[in-house]
Formats: structure tokens, sequence, C-alpha cells
């Protein structure tokens, strides 16, 4: 069974191939677009000199001829001997640039002609015949002169480039793989239960977004996980007052029977069934309503009104504006936030208000209460935070209304902050988005 690469192998493998695969491409173009014109050209010099210094020396005087040999050996390059070389063999590579000389003195001298490799004063010469005057001249030149191995330079090249190729998507292997291993560590502590070290937001934008939503994302679970220990830490305190209270209510019935005890028997286990239901409210989460066309300011009135019917003072100002809102959450939000305000507001009337522009709308619930100490301002969203710590229902609530404000406004995508009043008092504000037509 083969073995499974990892990621940085499989990324070197693949910016091995492709730079191997680009050599290639490459190396045809050069190959065919440029050395082999200018092999052509240049081999097609080279034989028309040959040629030329052999018929020319064929025409000189024997006396001037040695002087013509050392002035073509030093000018050009080239050696003439009317003698074959000796040992000469077939020279053993044959590239471009010998085909094409090859081919162009067969053409110029109308007949085969054959290049031989021999060795003179230590060096390696290639040789050709050329008949001129009735006999055959040996030309010769330096191997230095051919130039370029294109086969030789490709497999240099190809090797090299693999080679670099292989170290570079190693090396970019391990930098992706330094955040993708953080990642894992990270999620393998928060499947334990436990909370995960906020990953550096840095590096490129994909890792860096993802890091992002990753804290996002263990810090959402470690406040649920201490929601769910606050909720029921707070439960079993706040059921042991009124579970108290029933049980004096009870001995005391059995002594002496009376109304009054019974009543308060009612008023403990409602206070127990709204705490209870509101726990559950916020244990089991809130679905996401469906949003509906609705005229704004109608709504608010009719909010109002039921505050008012409460025995609230409220206060409304708001121009009319159609928006498509889901109604029941924004009830629900904003009769948390009346009752809050009125429990505070010291009997001074409340002020119900809404500002909507540029397709975003804000809605507030101000009172003239005491206020909130800014330290606590964000504090009072989390489960069962009072303010007042007295822990009584009638002055302090259940400690929960704010907490399912702030999970309303969650689910719904908007936001709710609390602020106090320059000139005294607390703001409560909504900042609504509504739902697009489509």
């Amino acid at each position: 069974m083969l073995r499974r690469l990892s990621l940085r192998q499989q990324n070197a493998l693949r910016l091995a191939l492709i730079f191997v695969l680009f050599e290639l491409l490459a190396a045809v173009a050069v190959v065919f677009l440029l050395m082999l014109p200018m092999a052509q050209r240049a081999s097609g010099d080279l034989t028309g000199l040959m040629v030329l210094a052999a018929q020319t020396w064929s025409e000189l005087p024997p006396g001037t001829r040695p002087a013509f040999e050392q002035e073509l050996l030093r000018a050009h390059g080239l050696t003439l001997s009317v003698d074959a070389p000796a040992q000469a063999t077939p020279p053993r590579r044959h590239g471009l640039y010998l085909r094409a000389l090859q081919a162009r003195l067969n053409q110029r001298v109308g007949q085969a002609v054959s290049l031989l490799d021999a060795e003179r004063a230590g060096e390696r010469w290639l040789w050709a015949a050329l008949p001129s005057g009735g006999q055959s001249l040996w030309l010769g030149f330096s191997h230095g002169r051919v130039g370029p191995h294109p086969l030789a330079a490709l497999v240099l090249t190809l090797t090299g480039g693999f080679v670099l190729a292989a170290v570079a998507a190693w090396w970019l292997g391990g930098y992706i793989l330094a955040p993708i291993r953080r990642f894992d560590a990270a999620a393998a502590t928060l499947g334990r239960g436990e909370t995960p070290t906020q990953l550096p937001e840095e590096g490129p934008l994909e890792l860096a977004g993802l890091a992002h939503r990753f804290n996002l994302l263990s810090r959402q679970i470690r406040d649920l996980l201490e929601a769910r220990t606050t909720l029921l830490a707070g439960l079993s305190h706040d059921l042991r007052t009124p579970l108290a209270r029933m049980r004096l209510a009870l001995e005391m019935l059995q002594r002496r029977p009376d109304p009054t005890w019974i009543e308060r028997l009612d008023r403990d286990i409602t206070e127990m069934d709204r705490l209870v239901a509101d726990v559950l409210t916020l244990a089991r989460g809130l679905s996401h309503a469906e949003a509906e066309p609705v005229e704004l300011s109608a709504l608010l009135e009719e909010i109002a009104d039921a505050a008012r019917s409460g025995g609230a003072d409220v206060q409304l100002h708001c121009a009319p504006a159609e928006l498509r809102l889901p109604v029941e959450p924004l009830r629900r939000v904003l009769g948390n936030l009346i009752d809050n305000a009125r429990r505070y507001a010291a009997g001074h009337p409340l002020e119900l208000r809404a500002e909507c522009a540029d397709g975003g709308c804000r809605i507030g619930v101000l009172d003239r209460g005491p206020g909130i100490p800014e330290a606590e301002l964000d504090a009072v969203f989390r489960p069962f935070h009072r303010v007042e710590h007295s822990r009584s229902p009638v002055t302090g609530g259940t400690g929960l209304g704010l907490a399912i404000v702030r999970q309303l406004a969650q689910v719904c995508g908007w936001r709710v902050w609390l602020e106090n009043r320059p000139d005294g008092g607390l703001a409560a504000w909504l900042q609504v988005i509504p739902a697009g037509d489509g």
C-alpha cells in the first residue's frame, strides 16, 4: 500500500513537475527559435571560410603558403594540412552546430564530407577533408569553436531547476503548514473542552481570515460554556429562596390554615415558573424568525400601549417608516428593555425613540434612572448579573432579561448596547438592519 504523501511533499512534486515542463518548453523554444538559426548561420560562415581557405592555399605559390597558414591560424583559428591527422576518429557527439556544418560542407563541395576528431598540441580538434587543386586538404578547428552544448545545458538546467523547485516547495510547504499545525493543535484543545490560546491573525489573507474566524468560534464556545455554568449555578441559587418560602408556607398551613399562605405559595410558584421559562428560553436558543413588512411607528405604538397597560409611562417618538423586520423578536427585545428601564426609572416617564437613516434604524429606550457604572455596561448582559445585588425579583428581576435581549439580537443580526445619558439616566439602543425585499 502506497504511503500517503504530506502536503509539503505533494507541493514539492507539483512545483518540480511544473518547473520541468516549463524548462522543456523553454528549451524547445530556445533550440528551434534561437540556437538552430544561429547554428545554421554560423556553420554557413565557417563553411565558406574553410572552402575559401582551401582554394586560396591551392592557388598560392608554395613559398607563401606557410605564411598564409600562420595567418589563417592566428586570425581565424583554422589550421590547414595536406596530411591526414593521426589517430583521427569520428566525433563522439554531433550537436546542432556540427550537423549544420557537415550539411553545409556537403552542399558546398558536392560530395559527402566527414568530420573527424583528433588531438593536436594536447587539444581536441575537428578535421574535414576538402577537395582542392586535385588533392584533399585537411582543415581543422578547435573544439572550443563549436560553442554551446544544448543537450548538456538542458540536462544541467533541468537538474538544477528540479532541485531548486523541490527546495522552494519544501520551504513554502513549511511556511503554509506552520499555521495549519497551530489550527490542528488549537482544534484538539477545543475538542477536549479546554480554551485554546488565541491564534495569531497574521500571514496570508486567507489564513489570517481563517485564524480570525477560529478565534471568534473559540470565544463563542467559551462564552457558551460559561453561560451554561452560570445558568445552572444561578438557577439553583435563585430557586432556593422561593422554595424556602414555600416550605415555610406549607408548615404554617399545617399549623394554621390561612388563605394568605396559599396566596404566597401561588406567587412563589409563579415566580419559579417565570424563572424556569426564562432559563429554558436562554438555554435552548432562539430560532431566527422570518422578516415581514411592517410600519415601524404603528408597531412601536402597539409596544408602547402594552407597556402603558402594565403601568409604565412611555412617550413615543418615531416618524412613519416601512421596514421588513422579524416582528416577534423585536417585540420581545423592546418589551424586556422597557421592563428593565421601568424598574429603575424611579417613576419618571420612559422614552421610546426610533431614528432611521441610510437603510438602517436605531431604536432606543431612554430613562431618567440612576444609570449604570461604566464598568458594568457590558456585564449586565450576562445571565444572572445584577447591578442591584439584593437578588429580589421585585427590585432586581431574574437577571435574565438583558441576556435574552442580547441573544435575540445576535440571532437576528442586530446590535444592542447601553450608554449613560449625559444629563442623567440610561439609554438602551438597538441597531436593526431591515431585511431585503427578496
